[in-house]
């Protein structure tokens, strides 16, 4: 787990009643310094907690977060069928810019991805 985390990459968690209900993570998208101010992106919400709110505080803390760490993209991969997040995402401002084919497996099921940005800060020069 240590090794996940590093002081760039911001890592939120809410918590209900004490217990962690989600996470949004960021990590290093690539080593090559050119892709230094982008950074993958990750949230989980734990599968009783979904539809209440949790995943889009995680998000919106995370995507707060990552430009005050001086990202200035995030990027990620939802499966295609997956509604509820790409309703999600969409809503905070990331879009979907192309198709994975056959890149994960699920349930014994290779299922296609979309690929999807945000940019933080889009006055870059």
């Amino acid at each position: 787990m240590q090794a996940w985390l590093d002081v760039k990459h911001p890592v939120l968690v809410v918590e209900q009643g004490g217990e962690i209900i989600a996470f949004a993570s960021s990590f290093a998208y690539s080593a090559r310094e050119c892709y230094a101010g982008i950074a993958e992106c990750s949230v989980y919400v734990r599968r009783d907690k979904r539809h209440l709110g949790a995943g889009r505080v995680a998000l919106q803390a995370l995507i707060d977060a990552a430009e005050a760490a001086g990202i200035w993209k995030l990027v990620s991969r939802v499966f295609i069928e997956n509604t509820a997040s790409r309703k999600l995402i969409g809503s905070l401002g990331f879009r979907e810019v192309g198709v994975y084919e056959k890149h994960g497996k699920l349930d014994d099921t290779w299922r296609d991805v979309i690929i999807v940005e945000r940019l933080i800060r889009s006055n870059l020069k």
